[in-house]
């Protein structure tokens, strides 16, 4: 079943852009955009369990202090995933292990978002601990699709893909350690922008890891939403040592050398997902770019470093469990993917140090691919959406890792070597279902993306769920 929330309210059918432009010109107020907002969450959220925390009071207040052009996106309904702290609503990362209580203030990351003026509904869902693909909890729930009600709305950054996409906000906070912007935006119909490592604020969880995998950004319904919001997040929060993205409003004239990879970086496109992404290459040869197929430079022993890496953070989570909760902590709460997961950490310790010195190296490889090509095109994900169920987490750790490594193919490598990627909804499945094409140029590049995205949503529009 198809659902979404678009009506004639007002709302409307506005991306985050458009909606600002009406705030600031007096056409609605920010009040009649929350309370639109809180009633088309109303109408879909049965079907979609797609929220975490819910802040409808608060959404209210903040709207009828908000000054119309104070700030750019000063009055547009948002959400943030939650993963990252908001003062005044828990942060339950995903699962039910402990009894969840406000937080005292806003994280790094929450602090540079809500400064845009956007005002936040509540918190979206996401899967335990951003671990997964799929975000189907055994007792919160899964995370549905709007575009079909019986498969996955992708993960970790679930609730906020499918929100968008349903059209109850036009822009939402998401993040991204291994695809998380990317997958749910290539599974809702969506822009979805992973930053290069260090572009925007970050809560101090993600800044101490050995290797900082996790970016935060937004998904969006048009490529000037997502453009929009890193001018304005890069007016509050600038990285010196990047080059900045700046003010773009239309596609680049520069034709880009493309490199086409459908391999993965492990386990490779199905046949329907290789022949959709042949199509896009040859859309951007018609546009007068140049495409070579060449496969990503990654070692061998890439999956499984990444794998490792991914599992020592599972296990930390856990050892920091009691002493960040106190007595409410439940470590058997947990799914089988994060027990399987710390599990499979312990057991490979002695693993650790060379896996994640062979990640660091990654860095150096991407430097010198990106000499050769200035753009990296792929499928964002290596099959068609899956229906509910088949990542389900009361599975066997073997069994839901097998299924997550034939899906998730293609989105690490640049989580390691801290480039961004975009993900653009150019492609539709033969069950109807968005299928994502993913873009990745080199560290400190978005702007490069950014014009692409332009041209390629001119010259391919993007469906609309409500067609």
């Amino acid at each position: 079943m198809r659902v979404h929330s678009f009506t004639d309210d007002a709302l409307g059918d506005l991306d985050a852009v458009g909606l600002a432009e009406h705030l600031r010109a007096g056409k609605v107020s920010p009040l009649e955009v929350v309370d639109a907002a809180v009633a088309r969450l109303g109408t879909v959220d049965d079907h979609l369990n797609a929220m975490a925390y819910t802040a409808v009071q608060r959404a209210r207040s903040e709207a009828r202090s908000v000054q119309p052009g104070s700030s750019f996106f000063a009055g547009v309904p948002t959400l943030v995933k939650d993963n990252v702290d908001v003062a005044g609503m828990p942060t339950r990362s995903g699962t039910d292990a402990w009894e969840p209580r406000p937080m005292r203030k806003d994280g790094d990351f929450a602090a540079m978002y809500l400064a845009t003026g956007m005002v936040a509904l509540g918190k979206s869902q996401l899967s335990e601990y951003g671990f997964s693909g799929s975000a189907e909890h055994p007792r919160l729930g899964a995370v549905r699709t709007p575009w079909s009600t019986e498969h996955s709305a992708g993960a970790s950054s679930s609730g906020s893909a499918a929100l968008v996409a349903a059209g109850v906000v036009p822009i939402a906070h998401a993040n991204d350690g291994g695809g998380s912007i990317r997958i749910p935006a290539a599974v809702n119909g969506l822009v979805g922008l992973k930053p290069t490592r260090g572009r925007l604020a970050q809560d101090k969880v993600f800044r101490d890891m050995p290797i900082r995998i996790v970016s935060d950004g937004v998904v969006t319904r048009s490529v000037r939403d997502t453009a929009a919001f890193y001018r304005e997040a890069e007016r509050i929060h600038r990285t010196l040592e990047l080059p900045p993205i700046g003010d773009l409003t239309r596609p680049g004239k520069r034709r880009l050398r493309i490199a086409l990879n459908t391999s993965g970086v492990g386990r490779g496109a199905d046949a329907a997902t290789k022949a959709l992404t042949e199509q896009i290459a040859a859309l951007l040869e018609d546009l007068g770019h140049t495409v070579t197929e060449s496969d990503v430079p990654v070692g061998p022993s890439f999956a499984d470093d990444f794998l490792l890496y991914w599992a020592l953070l599972a296990q930390a989570m856990l050892a920091m469990g009691r002493p960040a909760h106190g007595r409410t902590w439940d470590r058997s709460r947990h799914d089988n993917l994060t027990l399987g997961l710390a599990r499979h950490a312990r057991r490979n310790l002695h693993r650790v140090p060379g896996a994640i010195t062979r990640l660091k190296r990654a860095a150096a490889q991407a430097e010198l691919y990106y000499e050769r090509y200035d753009v990296a095109l792929t499928p964002t994900l290596a099959t068609e959406t899956p229906k509910i169920g088949h990542l389900d987490p009361t599975q066997s750790f073997d069994v839901i890792m097998d299924k997550l490594l034939d899906w998730v193919a293609f989105t690490p490598w640049q989580n390691v070597t801290g480039a961004p990627a975009i993900s653009l909804p150019l492609a539709t499945t033969a069950g109807g279902l968005p299928q994502g094409m993913m873009f990745g140029a080199a560290p400190g590049h978005e702007a490069l993306l950014i014009a692409l995205a332009y041209e390629l949503e001119e010259a391919r529009p993007f469906a609309r769920i409500q067609a």
